[in-house]
This record gives structure tokens, C-alpha cells and sequence, in this order.
């Protein structure tokens, strides 16, 4: 085995000298990272805390669970159901915000770093 790096992969740099490290501390860059920030930890923590409630109620209050609402479907079925509707209504939301917020940003951003490459 050889302990020498791995060169095919990115570099530090690429061919028109531009530095990631410069590009990553780039005003746009940060703004980048934070819009998306804003938006993924907190729907990451709203949609945790709303499973972890379903499981929660699912293992411990199994009478409000079997509660029937309409026929055969019951409390349950209903909030497990919700699971997956609050999983793609989330997505919808984060397709719009990248859409708005992040994606003409990482366009400019890569518009500057192919700018340079012939």
C-alpha cells in the first residue's frame, strides 16, 4: 500500500488558481450556508420532535392510539399517515425555498469558479 495522497480527486485549487478555502469564506458562500442552515435545523427538529411524538404516543398511549375516528381507521393510522404527508409537504417546502433562496446564489458562486476555466 501507498501512504502517498490521492491526486485524481479535487484540489485545494483548480487550474485558474482560485482557492476553496478563499471560495468557502466568500461573502456569498457564507450567505449560502447560512440560508440553508436556517432552513434545514429547524424543519429537521420540527419534523424529529413530531416522530418522536407518534412513537412516543404509539408506545405509551395505546387506548388514544386505538381511539376509531371513522370505521376501521383509528387515531393511529391517521398520524401515521400524517407521517408521510409531513415528510413530502417538507420537501415541497425545501424544493421552494432552494429554488428562492440557495440555487441563485450556488449559481453565481459557479458561474465564478467556471469563469475562470478555459
Amino acid at each position: 500500500m501507498s501512504t502517498a495522497e490521492n491526486t485524481s480527486g479535487p484540489t485545494p485549487s483548480d487550474s485558474a488558481g482560485q482557492n476553496w478555502v478563499e471560495v468557502q469564506s466568500s461573502p456569498d458562500f457564507v450567505e449560502l450556508r447560512s440560508r440553508l442552515r436556517k432552513f434545514v435545523f429547524p424543519m429537521a427538529g420540527l419534523f424529529l420532535a413530531w416522530y418522536l411524538l407518534y412513537v412516543v404516543l404509539a408506545d405509551y398511549a395505546h387506548d388514544f392510539m386505538a381511539t376509531k375516528v371513522v370505521g376501521n381507521i383509528n387515531v393511529g393510522l391517521i398520524l401515521g399517515l400524517l407521517q408521510f404527508v409531513s415528510t413530502f409537504a417538507i420537501t415541497t417546502l425545501y424544493v421552494r425555498h432552494a429554488n428562492k433562496n440557495l440555487d441563485p446564489t450556488a449559481e453565481k458562486i459557479r458561474a465564478e469558479l467556471e469563469g475562470g476555466r478555459s
